[in-house]
């Protein structure tokens, strides 16, 4: 290797040849001066029992009794929150993509769909109305929803659709379940209804 081609590498590879170039990290959060804890009747589980293929229409929808759930939420002070659910059998609603799934059969084949909504909130002994927001909390508009495609808060009853905070809160939550037409189903043994979801509360 001759002298400058051995100057060339060197100057290549020296220190002051790189251009500097930076950003910057940042960490942030708050703490909250109180917590909550959600709180669902009955363990948070409904059992439908059994139904027989016969109960299930041929051609349309089954549509299932609704049935509800007492949620009661306790914090410490007044605190703004939302709740939001996480569906545990995501990619198996049949009916509608904001509903939760209800699981697969065996042969893969999706059962159904099941909704829930909040009627009747009670807020520090005053009743209140459901606000929801789908675009993260930028606006909100009032509604009884309660999925994980929005986030849920709530309002006062005759005021503007504005989270409030909240030491204690009482609702009932209904669930609105339907399966397929049993000629969607392969049903030569028993398949169980297998809807799961997450209620999250988190600090607004």
């Amino acid at each position: 290797m001759d002298k400058p081609t051995l100057a060339l590498l060197l100057a290549a590879l020296a220190p002051g040849a790189f251009a500097a170039s930076s950003t910057d990290l940042n960490v942030s959060g708050t703490i909250t001066p109180s917590a909550c804890a959600p709180v669902l009747s009955g363990g948070g589980v409904i059992d439908h029992g059994k139904m027989t293929s016969k109960d299930l229409q041929p051609a349309s929808p089954t549509r299932l009794e609704p049935a509800e759930i007492q949620l009661e939420v306790l914090c410490e002070g007044e605190t703004f929150f939302t709740l939001t659910t996480v569906d545990n059998r995501a990619g198996t609603s049949a009916i509608n993509p904001r509903h939760h799934g209800l699981g697969l059969t065996p042969e893969k084949e999706k059962l159904g769909s099941v909704a829930f909504s909040l009627f009747d909130p009670v807020a520090d002994a005053q009743p209140v109305k459901v606000i929801t927001s789908s675009n993260g909390g930028a606006t909100w508009a009032a509604s009884i929803y309660l999925g994980h495609e929005a986030l849920t808060s709530f309002a006062a009853l005759d005021g503007p659709n504005t989270p409030i905070a909240l030491k204690t809160l009482h609702a009932r939550l209904r669930t609105f379940a339907i399966i397929v037409p049993a000629t969607d189903l392969t049903l030569l043994d028993e398949v169980p209804i297998d809807g799961q979801a997450t209620l999250q509360l988190k600090y607004w």
